[in-house]
């Protein structure tokens, strides 16, 4: 079998273009696009467009970042691993384990969400965790199922996605008036940075692409096409149901609206259609942690194979070709979290860690040579000065708990260093 760049068995190349976007698309179009709207309404107003239109830049700007480097770098573990490659180990252990630790408990938060859109108080937790657990077997048997399965389910999404902007055409405008739409809102530019760092945790999932860039076919020409294209696509998803929700529900009933596109429908001409927005709900979400379990585990396999994680987890299972000892123990860490506590105001420590993450990247994409830098250096410097300035606007809490988690990063990796001699 081949052997990865660390030492390690590689990773089956299975993947085309078509199964990259969707990959990519699922992790985007999850439990964001029916959450983070309402607490960005909170913070933005009216501004929310201008929110959405902030860090959609900053994402673009990513994006491109991740898609030089992965082209580059065409190995499993994305930011950490160009971190490593580019900075330094201390750079992309930094980007690792905030990936690691933030999209884990992003992943339990997604599993609580989708159970509680489907079944009664008591049992939704049991389901949750049951759901982990299936959609991780599912992983386990390989990427090309996993894309097979994405696919169904970002079917699922659009289809409620659709009937919520129908819904908003349909009846009559309720919410924000046209002319407003652009405004800025109560908060002013403060509260419009906040709801674009909020909204940033919706459209991270791009990262899911690059993360599997060892498992994709031809990727210098797959990785920079999907990931272009996957965000594409959900930025003008996202821009057409925000217009909408503000149409229907204006932004202080987006604000406090715990289910804010099924509260679109409910006030339109077929309220009975929230049963399908609910469906929808639960697809996008299981969609998301289908796709996330894939890239965390890919992150814990290149950790691993660099020894900043045990060695144990960098083991390739030799029929499937997934790192199945990461996937088992990164499902069993989420079903852990889905059982012990409650982890669905995730959101703001969730976008803190996934922009520390694409900070490392676009700093890595500017150490790069001129052949495989796909856009000019300044692509890089945009990129990493909004993931600095949206994360510093984060509520306070949130970057808190972040820098936190991540000092307790460094210390951990300090005292593991320690212990085991450096490959």
């Amino acid at each position: 079998m081949a052997q990865a760049a660390a030492g390690g068995p590689e990773l089956g190349r299975r993947l085309g273009t078509g199964d990259a976007v969707v990959v990519g698309m699922s992790s985007m179009l999850g439990a964001g696009i029916f959450a983070a709207f309402a607490p960005a309404a909170a913070a933005a107003g009216a501004g929310l467009l201008v929110a959405l239109a902030l860090a959609a830049v900053v994402a673009a700007c990513n994006a491109t970042s991740s898609a030089s480097l992965a082209v580059q770098h065409p190995s499993s573990g994305g930011t950490y691993l160009f971190g490593r490659r580019q900075l330094g180990p201390w750079w992309g252990y930094v980007a690792g384990w905030g990936f690691v630790v933030g999209k884990t408990a992003s992943c339990a938060a997604m599993a609580l969400t989708a159970a509680a859109y489907a079944v009664p108080g008591p049992w939704q937790r049991p389901v949750a965790a049951l759901a982990v657990v299936a959609l991780a077997a599912l992983g386990y048997r390989g990427t090309t199922r996993t894309a097979r399965a994405a696919r169904l389910l970002l079917v699922v999404v659009l289809l409620a996605l659709a009937l919520v902007v129908a819904s908003a055409l349909v009846g009559p405008p309720a919410g924000a008036a046209p002319g407003t739409l652009l405004a800025l809102g109560d908060g002013g530019w403060r509260g419009v940075l906040q709801a674009a760092g909020l909204l940033f945790f919706a459209f991270a999932g791009y990262a899911r692409v690059t993360t599997l860039a060892e498992e994709v076919r031809a990727p210098e020409r797959t990785i920079p096409r999907a990931v272009l294209l996957s965000l594409a696509a959900v930025l003008v998803i996202y821009a057409v149901v925000a217009v909408a929700a503000l149409a229907v529900l204006g932004p202080g009933s987006l604000a406090s609206a715990a289910a804010p596109l099924e509260a679109v429908v409910a006030a339109g001409p077929w309220p009975a259609g929230g049963v399908v927005v609910r469906v929808g709900a639960v697809a996008a979400c299981l969609g998301a942690i289908l796709a996330l379990l894939a890239g965390i585990s890919r992150t814990a396999l290149a950790m691993a194979r660099e020894g900043d994680l045990p060695r144990w987890f960098a083991a390739v299972h030799p029929r499937h070709q997934v790192p199945h000892r990461a996937e088992v123990a990164v499902a069993a860490l989420v079903a852990g979290a889905v059982l012990l506590g409650d982890l669905r105001e995730v959101i703001g420590f969730s976008s803190f860690g996934v922009l520390v993450y694409y900070l490392v990247a676009n700093l890595s994409a500017l150490t790069q040579t001129r052949e495989h830098r796909l856009a000019p250096r300044a692509v890089g410097v945009l990129g990493a000065a909004g993931c600095g300035v949206l994360a510093l606007s984060l509520p306070l809490a949130s970057v808190v708990s972040g820098v936190g988690v991540l000092a307790a990063g460094v210390l951990l990796r300090l005292v593991v260093r320690r212990r085991v001699a450096t490959p």
